[in-house]
């Protein structure tokens, strides 16, 4: 006989709700708002993470990885902790099915759910992921999954204002217009083209990954839920971000006029945006910092596309919860919208 979890009490369901209203208002919500005064007096957000206020990222070193990754956590520690408390909540305070009622289905309906329910969220890539990885062990389809993820920092409502009044309101449109596209539209290509052997697989490994029923109540069940996708995924998130911080002179190598609208430069950017790992709304510093050194429009515009949605380290905390094959095409679409986005730019003059 296979056992089955209890549904949560009304209480754990209002400690969920009350876990995400409060700890969002804390960690994201009231923070923006004083951060946008900011960018609409000041036109800036920030010193960029990449490099400061030098004119290339340090040479790689044990120091270049330990001040990034120690610049890195000072901005995001609190969106990470309230990520990895809602990702356990949901899979121990929600009763069973909800998820996988709303965000389950195969068509664009549970894609656009994803999608809009990561707009209060605003969480970076690698923040967002352990409430991912609870959705998809809640059973949301990989669609609805990737929606919600790349949603969180592709349509970050904040980042759209601080973009508006820092870089200028065409670089929200561009943003806005291939944003859109490559949520909802990767969403509901890996919903579509899913195969019924191949979701059967995927929501059998799923199964087999979530944790059984424990006795001890629902407190106790989130406790160990969490301690689990704490020791899971943060220790290779950790490594990876170390890694990146000091390969950060092999990423962005360039930084000046000679880093012009030419397509191998474009390219370069977009898949050094993918790879790499930024804070919520890091992305606007950076491309700021790089426009005043004199680099084009084009390898600019790719950063702002590819540098938010995804990166090594959140991708590798997803790989019990996605096929590689959809990792990689989530990276392949973002790289796609990074070179678009440079094209677009270079051709409506930014």
């Amino acid at each position: 006989m296979i056992a089955t979890r209890k549904s949560p009490v009304p209480l754990a369901i209002l400690t969920f709700f009350v876990l995400a209203v409060v700890g969002l208002a804390y960690v994201k919500w009231l923070p923006y708002a004083q951060r946008t005064v900011v960018a609409a007096t000041q036109h800036s957000i920030g010193t960029s993470i990449l490099m400061g206020k030098m004119a290339s990222p340090p040479a790689p070193s044990w120091d270049a990885a330990l001040g990034y990754a120690l610049a890195y956590g000072a901005a995001i520690w609190k969106a990470m902790v309230l990520g990895l408390l809602l990702g356990s909540g949901v899979q121990a305070l929600l009763p069973a099915g909800w998820i996988a009622r709303l965000l389950g289905g195969r068509g664009f309906a549970s894609v656009a759910a994803g999608g809009l329910l990561s707009l209060p969220g605003m969480m970076c890539t690698c923040c967002a992921a352990p409430v991912v990885a609870g959705l998809r062990a809640g059973r949301a389809s990989p669609g609805a999954a990737l929606a919600f993820w790349l949603g969180n920092s592709v349509l970050n409502p904040a980042t759209l204002v601080f973009l508006g009044f820092v870089l200028g309101w065409n670089w929200v449109g561009l943003r806005l217009a291939l944003g859109l596209l490559l949520v909802f539209g990767l969403g509901a290509l890996v919903n579509r083209y899913a195969t019924a052997q191949e979701v059967q697989a995927a929501d059998a490994a799923l199964a087999q990954a979530a944790s059984p029923p424990e006795s001890g109540g629902v407190a106790l069940r989130w406790l160990r839920l969490l301690g689990r996708m704490t020791l899971r995924l943060v220790p290779e998130y950790v490594v990876l971000v170390l890694l990146l911080g000091a390969a950060r002179a092999w990423l962005f190598p360039e930084a000046g006029p000679q880093v012009g609208n030419e397509f191998l430069w474009i390219g370069a950017f977009a898949l050094a945006g993918t790879l790499f790992v930024i804070p919520t709304a890091g992305e606007i510093p950076i491309i700021q910092g790089l426009l005043a050194l004199g680099v084009g429009a084009g390898p600019a515009a790719a950063l702002l596309l590819t540098l938010p949605p995804i990166s090594l380290p959140s991708m590798a905390m997803l790989a019990r919860s996605f096929r590689p094959a959809v990792l990689a095409w989530a990276a392949l679409a973002v790289v796609g919208a990074g070179l678009l986005a440079g094209g677009l730019a270079v051709a409506l003059h930014f």
